[in-house]
């Protein structure tokens, strides 16, 4: 095993610490932060590092694995991302609420806490608040009395879930209002927290005493009613949004830290010392996570933290440089939908089951917490499509981590008794775990937990071997393990398994290792053609699109499947040609099915029209330098043209080769952003590719929240060799047109 220090370094060090050596010592005192002294070698960092542990408080945290968001409010009903802080109260038009029916759906799921926007950007508050009337209280909802966050709360308490609040800093209602208190430049005087409201009182008689400014204050008295009334509150999330700022207003986060470690003693803090953001809103997550990491200030002075999105945060070089070793996990957050507040059933895409548990391992099994967005409709219920992949997942968790395949086996008892309080110390003398099988197992997950509440993370590379044919076998290899490692690797059967310990910081302490089967599923299918004819059938990598992570989701979780297909417009079953390379096809539709086992999964389809090889540009009305003419029709979707901006309609000219009866186009707008969407355009031919004579008129809706490929059928066929598509209108008052990929159809 690689010993990661000299004697001599630690010697110097550790002048208040034990004395003991060897592998089952603790050397010095762990704690959340350590400071590194200028005298610190590289050596005595890593064994600092070593003993940097998560608090009480965090470790609970992240013993929850995964939770829910909620995003519900007025964006829900004006279909707003972020709204602008001067929506009339009306517009909360709440007929319904049926927060069990969330419960029930985040329970079923597998998730432990839920935390609900009390207040998001706009300022709107979805409790009966105290210091405001900019909220429920001004509402239709329960004539004014209702309270979205009592009514969850006492849901929660029902189904056995946790229960946190996010509370935006940023508040519009405050920003845009005459009155309002954010950014009014009132002066830091001491103020009392709570303020006390005539007819009011509170049941918890704290109060506090804060030298802040009339929106602080503003802000410490509804933290005070949302810790006080609606708990307990185990998580309090913040964020860095701010959708506009006003007099310099800066937010007093070490005043409201005090207020929350006394009111909520249980609680975590997101976005600040205790929790971070993972870098990402779209399920990304990073192959090493490290949670101690390296600050050049006290975390627990510091009043702002910036967002962390390096891939590297934790590593020894990021160490070396720090001068506060700190404990902070990493929370990865998306959204079941394509958005965080709900817009409709029809166009707005839900994440697949396949996507949603791909990401909850390589979260919760890369030493992260799984937080998934889930947005009420207006109906005030979650929506079928998302409950149905809610159970679905749940369902894959119970049945793949539910079964430990070890648990009748030989080996340390500290790793095999499920409970993390124990565990098996790494030490000189070996660096590997070996577990035999009564009887052989066939598994394709494996988990791995360290101590770290007791003994930090310390392992920083390990493999996984099984016993084959009379000989170890590497199966897996990763980097570091931390709270819980999942490895996941094409099924194997054996009885007998090794973990090896390959490079660590000190002598890792082991407290769990569990084998597991997942029972593949088909993978949903993707089928392109590049310009020459050729078809390649693939699995999805993501089927979702809104801020795709971008991960080989059939690679990781759906091993060892078979694609049939037809080109002749029937439906493929498991008696259908076996796709095993691409092939060529002039025109048409291909249909593809995934098998796994006998399981066929859903039918994927794609027509496909000219074969693009010949086709030449003859002009457009402009190009921005970056993205060609040609890009229009490459066979490639991530590449698209972009004329310039202007108010003049733009144009594309395209010679196909030869004359062809074309019977309609297909259009696919570039989704890196939500410009030069063609929304309304006409279709144009030419006998000389120099003077144009209108075709047909087309349009297209809703392209910006649902930027997928549109269909535009002619009346009739259309005989021509040079066409040209041409805008009349761009989504969202757009000056520039963009094209992805054009494709014209034959019968």
């Amino acid at each position: 095993m690689n010993r990661l220090f000299q004697y001599v370094a630690i010697v110097s060090l550790l002048t208040a610490c034990s004395q003991k050596s060897g592998p089952n010592a603790l050397l010095m005192p762990v704690s959340k932060t350590i400071e590194v002294n200028e005298a610190d070698s590289n050596d005595s960092i890593l064994l600092k590092a070593a003993h940097v542990v998560p608090t009480p408080n965090q470790y609970m945290a992240l013993q929850n694995e995964f939770i829910a968001f909620i995003h519900f409010g007025p964006n829900t009903f004006t279909r707003m991302e972020w709204g602008n802080g001067m929506e009339e109260p009306s517009i909360f038009n709440l007929q319904n609420l049926d927060t069990d029916q969330w419960c029930k759906a985040m329970k079923d799921a597998g998730m432990k806490m839920v935390i609900f926007t009390a207040k998001h950007h706009d300022g709107f508050v979805l409790w009966q608040s105290r210091y405001t009337k900019h909220g429920v209280m001004s509402s239709p909802f329960k004539e004014g009395k209702g309270d979205v966050l009592k009514e969850l709360s006492e849901s929660c308490k029902k189904y056995g879930l946790k229960l946190g609040v996010y509370l935006s800093p940023a508040d519009l209602f405050q920003i845009e209002n005459k009155d309002g208190l954010y950014g009014n430049l009132s002066e830091y005087t001491e103020r009392t927290i709570p303020r006390q409201v005539e007819g009011r009182p509170f049941e918890n008689k704290t109060t506090f005493s804060f030298k802040v400014d009339d929106y602080n204050e503003y802000f410490l008295n509804q933290l005070f009613e949302l810790l006080t009334e609606y708990g307990p509150i185990h998580e309090v999330w913040f964020d860095g949004a701010h959708p506009k700022r006003k007099g310099g207003q800066t937010y007093n986060y070490l005043a409201w830290k005090e207020l929350i470690r006394a009111l909520a003693p249980k609680a975590v803090i997101f976005g600040k010392e205790d929790i971070r953001w993972c870098g990402n809103e779209s399920g990304g997550t990073r192959d090493t996570e490290w949670n101690v990491i390296p600050y050049q200030e006290d975390p627990d002075k510091m009043n702002s933290f910036p967002d962390l999105t390096d891939e590297s945060l934790g590593s020894r070089e990021d160490l070396y440089n720090g001068k506060y070793l700190h404990y902070q996990q990493a929370e990865t957050n998306t959204s079941i939908r394509e958005g965080w507040f709900y817009r409709d059933d029809t166009d707005q895409k839900v994440r697949s089951t396949d996507d949603v548990f791909d990401i909850y391992e390589r979260s919760v099994g890369g030493n992260s917490t799984f937080l998934l967005n889930i947005p009420p409709n207006r109906e005030g219920k979650f929506s079928p499509r998302d409950v149905l992949v809610l159970e679905e997942v749940g369902q894959r968790i119970s049945e793949t981590y539910g079964v430990n395949l070890l648990s009748d086996t030989k080996g340390p008892n500290q790793v095999l008794d499920n409970d993390l309080s124990s565990f098996q110390i790494i030490g000189d003398d070996a660096n590997e775990i070996i577990i035999e099988t009564q009887n052989p197992i066939t598994f394709n997950r494996l988990a791995i937990q360290e101590a770290i509440d007791t003994h930090s993370e310390r392992v920083e590379k390990h493999a996984l071997d099984a016993w084959v044919d009379n000989a170890w076998k590497e199966i897996a290899t990763a980097t570091n393990i931390g709270y819980k490692r999942i490895l996941r690797f094409p099924e194997v059967t054996t009885h007998k398994v090794r973990i090896r310990i390959l490079e660590s910081r000190f002598y890792p302490a082991i407290a769990n290792i569990s084998a597991h089967y997942y029972k593949a599923r088909p993978p949903q299918l993707n089928i392109e053609r590049s310009v020459d004819g050729s078809v390649t059938i693939s699995p999805k990598k993501d089927n979702f699109g809104w801020k795709p992570h971008g991960e080989d989701i059939a690679g990781n979780i759906n091993s060892g499947y078979k694609i049939h297909y037809t080109t002749d417009g029937s439906e493929p079953t498991s008696a259908s040609a076996i796709y095993n390379e691409a092939f060529k096809i002039p025109s048409g539709e291909v249909k593809a099915v995934a098998e796994v086992n006998g399981q066929l999964g859903s039918i994927a389809s794609q027509l496909f029209g000219i074969i693009k090889k010949d086709w030449k540009v003859l002009g457009v009305d402009s190009v921005d330098g970056e993205y060609p003419a040609k890009n229009a029709f490459d066979g490639d979707q991530s590449t698209y043209w972009s004329s310039a901006a202007g108010s003049k309609a733009h144009y594309i000219n395209i010679d196909l080769g030869k004359e062809y009866a074309v019977t309609g186009f297909s259009y696919t707008p570039q989704t890196s952003s939500s410009e030069g969407m063609l929304e309304r355009g006409v279709v144009k031919i030419s006998s000389d590719g120099k003077s144009w004579n209108n075709v047909t008129d087309f349009r297209f809706g809703n392209l910006i929240n649902d930027p997928t490929t549109r269909t535009h059928m002619f009346q009739s066929k259309i005989s021509t060799r040079y066409i040209r598509i041409e805008s009349k209108e761009i989504a969202g008052n757009g000056k520039t047109a963009a094209i992805a990929e054009l494709d014209f159809l034959l019968d």
